[in-house]
């Protein structure tokens, strides 16, 4: 602990110093549980009833330089669902110093980075979700034309308060092509990446030290349309299974992404098609397949609605990108599609009323690559399409709507299929899907005074898994600054009828917010911009704190 507060001393020294000239920001955020028994759900209170997840973020720039530290505290353990591996730590976990002027970038200690679409990429941090993946080492951005600029990355990734075994080192280029020829007519940009990984064979020298990923991309816009494409290949490599290897067999690697889309005003529409053949790239190899989301090289989101309201995030889709050669499970990959359209019906039409009308349809279909396998030499073959096991089908559709200028409203229908493997974990394409029906009405009033009522009633129709649910939410704001809800899932068709109530409420002044909640968690996936990870059931109490400066 010495060497923590001897640093921190240090940066505000810095900091007063230079205080005339530059300007300090940062901020603090706090995430608490206080556990509680609940024969209800048969959770009994762990050893450490009280978790608390707690960041403080200090950052000071000066011309062309900024400098920054993160500390970081886990006390005494980090909150359900995030990995052991935070439990107890108490110290400055990344650091960094940049210098930025209008053609070079270059950062030394802890950075985020993304090449592309992040399939290849992407190094980032998500709180809610346990992550932060920043390399330890080198990022250069070069400017070297209007129409060409050049990032290289060298380090080693973070993995709680270490970092990995493996070394990362890459490159990416991103040359406009349109702006280099003069084109005005279209928008055109390529793009080219590398991404390689070094570590150790240790005693095995019949696995590779080195694995190296290779991309191209191309994307543009043309009047109302646009749309991209990414394709990237990956060395021969071996495969994981919780912490060991399954053999010292190389199997490559491959992903394609192709996305078109066209907008006009009161109209959008966008597809995109993914396929990934054993797409797993950890910064250790036998990081593969962890629950945690630990050491992650790239970004691989499931493509899917991501959903708004309580049952509507019961049935989700988690992407499976990875190669499994088991006789209890064989998977390649996956492949499949979503098409979002979005259609605005005019003020003062006879359907869009008085205030108009907005109307989203989301459509998504993702399967299993449809593949050979051949378990005792392990081997396989996959199709580029073919008839794989389906994963996941969603139809969803929304309208909102404006009746008068303080009532407006939501309507939203979802039907989804999703294979038991995928949502409650295990093999899949053997279990069974799971359907459900979804409806949900919601409803808000503005008061005057800055004041608003919301009120959601949602129903869920299944007979499967735990069948049906009903679900209801109240939230009173008494200003912008002030709010408090009340919410409640009652599983009613299901296994002792259990109701997850929650209550709470936050306030908000300046920089400062303030958030308190009681209540039943339930268990499952919670995922954040398509990635996921798995919560237990749990009863308590929570609280937020955010300060920004």
């Amino acid at each position: 602990m010495k060497h923590v507060f001897f640093y921190f001393a240090m940066f505000c020294s810095v900091v007063t110093i230079a205080q005339d000239n530059g300007y300090f920001f940062g901020g603090f955020e706090s995430n608490s549980q206080w556990l509680l028994d609940d024969e209800g759900i048969n959770f009994e209170t762990p050893e450490d009833q009280f978790r608390s997840n707690n960041y403080l973020q200090l950052n000071y720039a000066l011309g062309k330089f900024t400098a920054g530290l993160q500390y970081e505290a886990y006390l005494p353990s980090s909150l359900l669902g995030y990995s052991p591996i935070f439990d107890g730590g108490n110290n400055i976990a990344t650091y960094y110093l940049n210098y930025k002027s209008e053609s070079l970038d270059v950062t030394g200690g802890f950075f985020y980075e993304q090449f592309g679409s992040g399939l290849i990429l992407r190094t980032w941090e998500d709180r809610q979700l346990g992550i932060n993946n920043a390399l330890k080492g080198v990022r250069v951005n070069f400017q070297a034309t209007k129409d060409l600029d050049l990032t290289g990355v060298y380090g080693q990734q973070r993995n709680g308060f270490t970092v990995s075994e493996g070394v990362i080192q890459g490159v990416d280029a991103n040359f406009n092509l349109s702006t280099a020829l003069a084109m005005e007519a279209v928008d055109l940009r390529l793009g080219a990446s590398y991404v390689g990984r070094y570590q150790s064979q240790g005693t095995n020298e019949a696995i590779p030290s080195s694995v190296n990923a290779y991309g191209g991309r191309l994307d543009f816009v043309l009047d109302n349309f646009y749309g991209g494409v990414e394709v990237i290949t990956k060395d021969p490599d071996v495969i994981a299974n919780e912490g060991q290897l399954v053999s010292n067999k190389l199997y490559d690697g491959t992903a394609l992404l192709v996305n078109l889309g066209y907008a006009q005003k009161g109209l959008g529409i966008n597809t995109t098609f993914r396929r990934l053949e054993n797409w797993s790239f950890y910064s250790d190899r036998l990081a593969e397949g962890n629950v945690f989301n630990e050491q992650l090289i790239n970004y691989v989101p499931a493509l899917t609605k991501q959903q708004d309201y309580l049952l509507t995030n019961i049935y989700v889709y988690n992407a499976q990108p990875r190669l499994i050669i088991e006789t209890f499970d064989q998977r390649a990959g996956e492949v499949g599609m979503q098409t979002d359209l979005f259609y605005t019906l005019e003020k003062g039409t006879a359907l869009g009323g008085k205030y108009g009308t907005k109307i989203a349809a989301n459509f998504a279909y993702w399967a299993g690559l449809d593949a050979e396998f051949n378990i005792p030499n392990r081997w396989y073959e996959a199709k580029f399409i073919g008839s794989g096991p389906r994963l996941f089908r969603d139809f969803s559709i929304e309208i909102k709507k404006r009746w008068t200028t303080s009532f407006s409203s939501v309507v939203t229908f979802q039907d989804v299929i999703v294979d038991k493997g995928v949502t409650l974990g295990g093999p899949t394409g053997v279990q069974g899907d799971i359907k459900a029906k979804v409806g949900v009405l919601e409803g808000t009033y503005q008061f005057d005074g800055g004041k608003s009522l919301r009120a959601v009633a949602q129903h869920l129709w299944s007979d499967q898994d735990r069948k049906n649910w009903a679900a209801g939410v109240i939230e009173y704001n008494f200003s912008s600054n002030l709010g408090i809800y009340v919410a409640d899932s009652w599983n009613y068709g299901g296994e002792g009828e259990i109701h997850y109530y929650n209550m709470g409420g936050s306030y908000s002044k300046g920089r400062t917010r303030v958030g308190l909640n009681y209540g039943r968690q339930r268990g499952g996936l919670i995922c954040v911009g398509g990635v996921c990870r798995f919560v237990p059931e749990n009863t308590g109490v929570s609280a937020n704190l955010v300060v920004t400066f």
